[in-house]
């Protein structure tokens, strides 16, 4: 992994745990605007891993709510 690509992975991952914390869901393109203004590879790289990181979250919570409803399902199944 290359320098631009390290340091915006770390900054993504701080950057998102101030987001979680402050509850500013559109903290990052603060973050992303900062970047830009002095360096557009950083900016994209940054902004990339943003994205990434929370569509994963976005995919986790369905398959989670996915398998609590089948668990559910199950459960109620096996009551009957």
């Amino acid at each position: 992994m290359g320098t631009i690509e390290t340091l915006a992975q770390k900054l993504a991952v701080d950057t998102l745990k101030v987001q979680d914390a402050s509850g500013e869901d559109r903290f990052y393109v603060e973050v992303g605007q900062v970047l830009g203004a002095a360096s557009q590879s950083l900016e994209e790289a940054f902004l990339t891993e943003i994205r990434v990181r929370l569509a994963e979250r976005k995919a986790r919570d369905f398959l989670n709510k996915k398998v609590a409803d089948l668990q559910a399902q199950l459960g109620a199944k096996g009551e009957t």
